[in-house]
């Protein structure tokens, strides 16, 4: 039997070993791309709520709004305003309706809006106002602990700034100008 005389030298087998190396990094490279699609995409996510809600907040506020046509004293309780809801609106409860009027050297007189009538004076007084219908309605200018806002009190050449909020919907300003303080004088 012949012995084995033949020279068996191990070789360094750098190939694979670069192999191996070639492999962590791209694994890793995957990995970091997937954080990154996954921050992504979240923000993204977040970007959308986020205007979603603000369009969705400014559409209740314009739509949710009372237009005002035209405003006038109204004999010594305050003012007769002739109004509308703004396009795009649902319909309002008239009691979840409300006002408030500020007045030169005075606190705001504030209150529920009152005798909301259809515009050509058929019916009573709405529970609810509905879009595309006009209707009359009225600021009482004073309030308990003899808070006055009228025309009367108020006097020719001031003016009246006037809020009317509506529910949860939007809120209107208007700047009723007394050129005149008597009865059925324009204010708007």
């Amino acid at each position: 039997m012949k012995a084995n005389t033949r020279n068996q030298e191990f070789q360094d087998d750098k190939v694979a070993a670069i192999g191996i190396g070639a492999m962590i990094v791209f694994i890793a490279l995957i990995l970091v791309a997937a954080v990154a699609a996954a921050v992504i995409i979240q923000t993204a996510e977040a970007l959308q709520q986020n205007a979603q809600q603000t369009g969705d907040d400014t559409a209740d506020n314009m739509a949710g709004k009372v237009m005002i046509n035209a405003a006038y004293v109204d004999g010594t309780t305050g003012y007769k305003l002739f109004v509308r809801l703004a396009p795009g609106s649902e319909p309002a409860p008239t009691n979840a309706i409300t006002y408030q009027l500020m007045c030169p050297g005075t606190l705001p007189v504030e209150g529920a809006v009152g005798n909301v009538v259809l515009m050509d004076g058929t019916g009573g007084a709405v529970a609810t106002m509905q879009p595309s219908t006009g209707y009359t309605m009225i600021l009482s200018g004073t309030a308990a602990g003899g808070l006055d806002c009228t025309a009367a009190t108020v006097g020719t050449g001031s003016s009246v700034q006037a809020y009317i909020h509506v529910g949860s919907g939007g809120t209107t300003f208007e700047t009723l100008s007394l050129g005149a303080t008597a009865a059925g004088s324009k204010v708007v």
